[in-house]
C-alpha cells in the first residue's frame, strides 16, 4: 500500500495579496469567537435550540442564494449521497453536539479539542480511501491525540471538575468527528465538480429542512419574550457570521492565497479563543492548560506538514504539473498518442 499523506502542498502564489490576508484573517477570527459566543447563548437558550437556529437562521440567506447564484445539485444518488453526508455532519450533528457540550465544560477546553480537527478529517479521509498515511502524519497525530489526552482526562484548566466536564468534552469530541465526516463529503463532491460554496450552500440548506420538525418541537421549551437581545445577536451572528461569511472568506482566501500558505493561518485559532475565553468569559489559562496546547498544536503542525521532499521540489513539482498539462492539452487534441480529436 502507497505511504501518501492525508494533506497535500497545493501549489500557491509566492506571496499573499492584503485582501487575501484580511479575508483568511476575518475567517479565524470569526471562528475563534464562535465557542466564546456558544458559551455565552447556551447560558440562556436550550443548547439543542442552540445548534438548529444556527443553521435555519443561516438558511434564510442560502436558500434563496442557492437559486439566485444557480448553485446546482449534485447529479446521481452518489453525489446527492456525499451532499447529505456534508450537511447532516457539518451543518446538523455538528452545531447540536457541541452546543450540547460547551454546557458542561470551557471554552478553552473546546477550542483546544477542536484544534485538531484536521487530524481527525485527515484519520477518517485515510481509513476511507484505503490510505496508509506517511510515518511523520502518525507521529503529529500521535502527539496531538496525547495533548487531548492530557487535556480531558486531568481536566486541565478546570476546578473541581466531575463527570459533567467529561461528557462535555466527549460531546465536543463526537462533534469534531461528524464534523469531519462532513468535510469528508465536501471534498469527495469537490472531485465531482461542485464548488465549495454550492456544497455549502445546499447542505445548509438541506440541514435546515432536517432540523425545522425538530427546531418546532423544542423551542416549545424557551420563553423567547424572556430571550435577551444578546443573546439574538448571538445566534445571528453564529448563523450569518460561523456559518456563512466565515465559510466564504476562507474558501475565497484559499482559492487565492494556495492551500498551503493560507491554511497556516487556523494554527492561530484557538490562541485567539484561548484569549477570547479569559477576556470574555473570565476563564482561568493555567500553565498546564498552556502545556497541553502546545502540545496538540505542535501535534497538528507535525502532522500537516509536507515532507521535506515536497518542501525542496515545490519548484520543479510546479513545472511538472505544467508540463503535464501541456501533455494532456496534446493527447486530447490528437497531437499524441494516435488520439481522434474527441
Amino acid at each position: 500500500m502507497k505511504r501518501v499523506s492525508p494533506t497535500r502542498n497545493i501549489g500557491a502564489p509566492e506571496h499573499i495579496g492584503p485582501g487575501v490576508l484580511a479575508a483568511a484573517s476575518g475567517a479565524v477570527l470569526i471562528w475563534a469567537a464562535t465557542v466564546v459566543v456558544t458559551k455565552f447563548v447556551v447560558g440562556e437558550v436550550d443548547a439543542i435550540v442552540v445548534g438548529l437556529m444556527r443553521t435555519v437562521l443561516a438558511a434564510l440567506l442560502t436558500a434563496p442564494l442557492v437559486f439566485v447564484l444557480g448553485l446546482r445539485l449534485p447529479r446521481g444518488g452518489a453525489g446527492l449521497g456525499l451532499l447529505m453526508m456534508s450537511s447532516m455532519g457539518g451543518f446538523v450533528a455538528f452545531p447540536i453536539l457541541f452546543s450540547l457540550g460547551i454546557i458542561y465544560t470551557t471554552a478553552s477546553h473546546a477550542a483546544l479539542i477542536m484544534a485538531a480537527l484536521p487530524i481527525y478529517t485527515g484519520l477518517f479521509a485515510a481509513i476511507s480511501e484505503r490510505r496508509q498515511p506517511a510515518l511523520r502524519w502518525w507521529i503529529g497525530v500521535a502527539v496531538a491525540f496525547v495533548g487531548e489526552f492530557i487535556l480531558i482526562y486531568f481536566r486541565l484548566g478546570l476546578e473541581g471538575g466531575g463527570e459533567d466536564v467529561l461528557l462535555g468534552d466527549l460531546f465536543i469530541l463526537l462533534g469534531c468527528a461528524c464534523s469531519s465526516l462532513g468535510y469528508i463529503g465536501g471534498a469527495r463532491l469537490a472531485r465531482t465538480g461542485v464548488s465549495s460554496i454550492a456544497t455549502a450552500f445546499w447542505g445548509i440548506t438541506i440541514g435546515a429542512l432536517v432540523a425545522l420538525p425538530v427546531l418546532a418541537w423544542r423551542e416549545l421549551r424557551v420563553d423567547w419574550l424572556a430571550v435577551s437581545a444578546e443573546s439574538w445577536g448571538a445566534m445571528i451572528y453564529l448563523a450569518l457570521g460561523s456559518t456563512i461569511l466565515a465559510y466564504v472568506l476562507w474558501y475565497w482566501a484559499l482559492a487565492r492565497g494556495g492551500i498551503a500558505r493560507v491554511g497556516l493561518a487556523q494554527f492561530v485559532q484557538p490562541v485567539i479563543t484561548l484569549a477570547l475565553a479569559a477576556i470574555l468569559l473570565s476563564e482561568r489559562i493555567t500553565v498546564p492548560l498552556l502545556v497541553a496546547a502546545v502540545i496538540i498544536i505542535g501535534g497538528v503542525i507535525i502532522a500537516q506538514r509536507p515532507p521535506p521532499s515536497a518542501r525542496a521540489s515545490g519548484g520543479e513539482s510546479r513545472w511538472r504539473r505544467v508540463w503535464a498539462s501541456v501533455v494532456d492539452c496534446r493527447r486530447r487534441s490528437g497531437v499524441e498518442g494516435g488520439g481522434d480529436g474527441r
